[in-house]
């Protein structure tokens, strides 16, 4: 049974916008106090953590991705987003949805436990 699932286009070209969506089917997105994060991992590198929204709405992001990153919601369909904008080749990575029962910065292996559910990853390669 799929829990959480990323989907959206593998390919992205350069300076376009990168955009997934993650379905829960694990209980609603709006239970107290979960958050919902978006986390990927470059080639050869560790995991990064991007932003989260949390149940209530509050959305919070990496200081380095800020600029570029938009993360929402869509509660009748118990799912959220990730935009990212301007992408360039760095971008290229496996990207993860998952949640953790409070708000969790995972940097490599540190803090990757404290997340109960994850998507299985979704490709993304940005190349003209």
């Amino acid at each position: 049974q799929v829990q959480l699932q990323e989907s959206g286009p593998g390919l992205v070209k350069p300076s376009q916008t990168l955009s997934l969506t993650c379905p829960v089917s694990v209980g609603s997105i709006t239970t107290n106090f979960y958050h919902w994060s978006w986390i990927r991992q470059p080639p050869g590198k560790g995991l990064e953590w991007m932003g989260a929204i949390a149940n209530s709405g509050s959305t919070y992001y990496s200081p380095s991705l800020k600029s570029r990153t938009s993360i929402s919601r869509d509660t009748s369909k118990n799912q959220f987003t990730l935009q990212l904008s301007s992408v360039t080749p760095e971008d290229t990575a496996v990207y993860y949805c998952a949640r953790s029962a409070y708000l969790v910065v995972v940097v490599g292996d540190r803090g990757r436990d404290e997340y109960d559910y994850w998507g299985q990853g979704t490709q993304v390669t940005v190349s003209s």
